[in-house]
């Protein structure tokens, strides 16, 4: 494989991490547009989406590229185990605003952002003790179709990751620019108290946030176990401290600086492993974190604006 073609095989793999970033990264820009509060607990909400991902496929009898339903084509396989699987994990998030952070949305202090902490341990721990420590087999039923590109390789997994991500980064685009409690979503993260005045649900829109931001969690989860073939409990932090990087980087509350973010964050990943090896990648990732705050403290796509507070 000559020097051009180990490029592009690592373009390839950077664009699929940081598609998979890119959705979980929106989820914390989504809340903290509209709450200004740093969610920990979206850490392990992808977690618990791979989880169900591959307890849905498992039940569905998806055996690798076998099947026991054998009548049923896989894209209606697919399709539906991430609608549930979004569907989960956003009434995961609704839960976790009603019951836990609404209650403290009038104390000032870092009260809810702790409390996303303790969410995310225990939801952690209650995956350990229900399924353990060990790494789960993520059945994949996906044929092996590959695509030669010289001499990169393109995998139908990746081709089908970067499908999902496009149209759910598409329609969230969409859904926040067009529809009513879109426009609803930006007027609470510009003034929630103008917003109320006018007539805006503002606890609606709030839920509405966190019902987002954890289905696609939840979808981040799911392509995150095709890409890799595997289920764990510790996947969440790894994952969402770069999705967190990549939403700081972007300009955090800014959804287009999220998908940007994403996408640099994993192609930097994929392209500084290969450079300077994987040990280093933590280094040269924080490191252009480091640099783009001290030179451009709102991110790439940010913009400084007063504390709404």
């Amino acid at each position: 494989m000559t020097s051009g073609d180990l490029l592009l095989q690592q373009a390839i793999n950077g664009l699929s991490l940081g598609s998979i970033y890119a959705l979980l990264a929106l989820g914390f820009t989504l809340v903290y547009g509209i709450m200004e509060l740093i969610n920990f607990s979206h850490f392990n909400v992808f977690m618990v989406g791979s989880m169900f991902a591959m307890l849905i496929l498992q039940a569905l009898g998806v055996v690798g590229q076998e099947t026991v339903m054998s009548g049923v084509p896989l894209i209606a396989i697919l399709v539906f185990t991430l609608a549930v699987t979004m569907l989960l994990c956003g009434a995961l998030g609704v839960s976790i605003e009603r019951f836990l952070l609404r209650p403290l949305r009038g104390i000032k202090g870092p009260a809810a952002m702790i409390t996303t902490i303790g969410v995310s341990y225990v939801l952690f721990n209650l995956v350990l003790l229900t399924l353990g420590t060990d790494a789960k087999n993520f059945p994949n039923p996906l044929p092996p179709i590959v695509w030669q590109i010289g001499g990169a390789t393109l995998r139908l997994r990746e081709v089908l990751i970067w499908v999902i991500a496009i149209l759910l980064m598409g329609g969230l685009t969409y859904f926040v620019q067009y529809t009513k409690i879109g426009r609803a979503m930006r007027a609470t993260a510009q003034d929630p108290d103008a917003a109320r005045m006018m007539g805006v649900e503002v606890d609606r829109v709030v839920m509405m946030s966190f019902f987002i931001s954890s289905a696609l969690a939840g979808a981040s989860g799911m392509i995150f176990g095709l890409y890799y073939n595997l289920a764990k409990v510790d996947i969440g932090f790894a994952a969402g401290l770069r999705a967190f990087t990549a939403a700081v980087l972007g300009g955090i509350g800014n959804v287009p600086g999220a998908m940007i973010g994403g996408v640099i964050i994993g192609l930097v990943e994929a392209m500084s492993g290969q450079v300077v090896g994987t040990a280093w990648t933590d280094v040269v990732i924080f490191s252009l974190l480091v640099l783009v705050l001290v030179f451009r403290p709102a991110g790439l796509l940010g913009r400084l604006a007063p504390n709404k507070s």
